[in-house]
């Protein structure tokens, strides 16, 4: 997606800094990417790597607890911590996004890019917004970093 584009579709992204980091990829979506999984695509009704196929907010907050995370009430960079939030428009859960080490946010867009954005980016779209945020241990996770260099080397 241009600039334009990204705009169009979450126009809270207007005047803040924010950044496309790999080219469109449909092999996986914003659930994995948050999750650092780049090959598959997570979804309850489809590939989800736990039992609990709730397509609800709940039941995401169920799949991030599997892999380490737990419910927090803030949002802001914490050493030790990497946090995503989970993102909803009434009662259904629409988009994850993880925070870098940097403070900021990545997300996967759909079947697009990654991007880079400010966490209020995204709000006031067709994600809604923010519901939920956790956080894990950085001892206990993926080093999310090395796989967004990765993917940096590869956007356009």
């Amino acid at each position: 997606m241009s600039s334009a584009d990204l705009e169009v579709h979450f126009p809270n992204l207007r005047g803040t800094e924010y950044r496309v980091t790999s080219p469109k990829d449909k092999s996986y979506n914003c659930v994995a990417w948050a999750a650092g999984v780049e090959d598959k695509y997570w979804d309850p009704s489809y590939h989800w790597p736990i039992r609990i196929r709730h397509n609800t907010v709940d039941g995401w907050v169920s799949l991030f607890r599997s892999l380490g995370y737990e419910v927090c009430e803030d949002t802001s960079l914490e050493r030790g911590f990497e946090k995503v939030v989970i993102y909803s428009n009434g009662e259904w859960p629409t988009h994850v996004a993880r925070q870098r080490q940097t403070g900021s946010w990545t997300s996967k867009c759909g079947d697009d890019e990654d991007i880079e954005h400010a966490l209020e980016g995204l709000e006031g779209s067709d994600y809604g917004r923010v519901r939920v945020a956790m956080k894990r241990s950085v001892a206990s996770g993926v080093d999310h970093e090395q796989c967004d260099s990765t993917k940096r080397s590869q956007a356009p």
